[in-house]
């Protein structure tokens, strides 16, 4: 079962300071309630418009890459400056052409793995995995995934070591992995509590990682957990459970795009039924969601988050058969 089939049976960023530049009140895209902030478009992404891409940081600068065009699976990389506003091509991701694979960005390195694409005309699911040096422009693969072959997981870095879990490998998922580049190993982490999950969110801030929703048996996921990393190598972390989604808001969704700033946690657009524009942002203090302004751009799921520094970005995604290759910034 591919994962645009587990969606048909629903029916289916950024702070900036500067002189006269304020956060502004408006109403959210998804309701009548007056939210803080406001959503800044930036120059447009110049790859071709696609969904289901990869995104990270390194050392400043944002990097996206694969994705699905609506007809081909790509490998394509882009480097973001946000200081210049300004794209630049960077050499083709070294594995297999794919979409809804995951990436992070760790000691001046990318990485990216999993995903699903196609081995002539057979569907492949992956668990293949790559390092990108921004300073030789290049790829070099590393060891494989040590879970399952998958699409639809989630990953994330926290001080000297990369996180992948969950997603789709004809079960949903929800185990975890860690990643340490000093030796090019893998060890199991804790799986997350709670739900098996595909098409989760995921955040870091404050050295603690967040991942909640997406999708399990074809219905959404409302837990939301903190992860807690352990300092040793070998050490498991943990999970603690956190508000939850189902609160009466519109914050459960599956395919959304997430980053954070200053601290704080944010969510944007998604599928809850339908494409969502609406945004929230979360708290880790007093552990609470709360509305921020509406994306501005089109009503979009399977965009990407892209944290760099403390600013934060929505960039691509769909809407039905359409793609999109603009990028926006939240001014919290």
């Amino acid at each position: 079962m591919t994962n645009q089939n587990v969606r048909k049976t629903l029916g289916l960023a950024i702070l900036i300071v500067a002189a006269g530049v304020f956060p502004s009140c408006k109403k959210n895209s998804d309701s009548t309630t007056t939210v803080s902030g406001d959503w800044v478009q930036k120059s447009n992404f110049e790859g071709v418009a696609r969904s289901n891409a990869v995104a990270f940081e390194i050392n400043g600068k944002g990097y996206l890459g694969t994705g699905y065009d609506g007809s081909v699976r790509l490998k394509d990389f882009w480097e973001y400056d946000p200081a210049t506003d300004f794209w630049v091509q960077k050499a083709d991701f070294a594995g297999d052409a794919r979409n809804e694979a995951v990436g992070f960005g760790l000691l001046g390195k990318g990485y990216i793995g999993t995903g699903t694409g196609l081995t002539g005309t057979t569907p492949t699911n992956y668990k293949d995995f790559y390092e990108y040096d921004p300073s030789s422009n290049a790829w070099t693969p590393k060891a494989d995934f040590a879970g399952t072959a998958r699409y639809s997981a989630v990953a994330f870095s926290i001080g000297n070591y990369g996180y992948i879990g969950t997603g789709f490998d004809g079960n949903y998922k929800k185990d975890f992995y860690k990643y340490d580049p000093s030796n090019d190993t893998w060890s199991v982490a804790l799986s997350i509590g709670g739900e098996k999950r595909v098409d989760a969110f995921a955040f870091v801030a404050n050295g603690k990682a967040y991942v909640g929703g997406g999708l399990n048996n074809n219905l959404y996921v409302k837990d939301f957990f903190e992860y807690t990393p352990d300092a040793a190598a070998a050490g498991l972390g943990t999970w603690t459970a956190k508000k939850s989604l189902d609160d009466g808001q519109d914050n459960r969704r599956y395919g959304a795009a997430a980053f954070s700033i200053n601290g704080k946690g944010y969510i944007s657009t998604g599928t809850y039924n339908s494409a969502l524009q609406s945004t929230w942002e979360y708290n880790t203090v007093d552990n609470s969601w709360s509305a921020k302004a509406g994306f501005e751009g089109a009503s979009r799921t399977d965009a990407v988050g892209m944290t760099i520094g403390n600013r934060g970005f929505v960039v691509t995604g769909k809407n039905g058969n359409n793609r999109y290759d603009d990028i926006w910034e939240l001014l919290p």
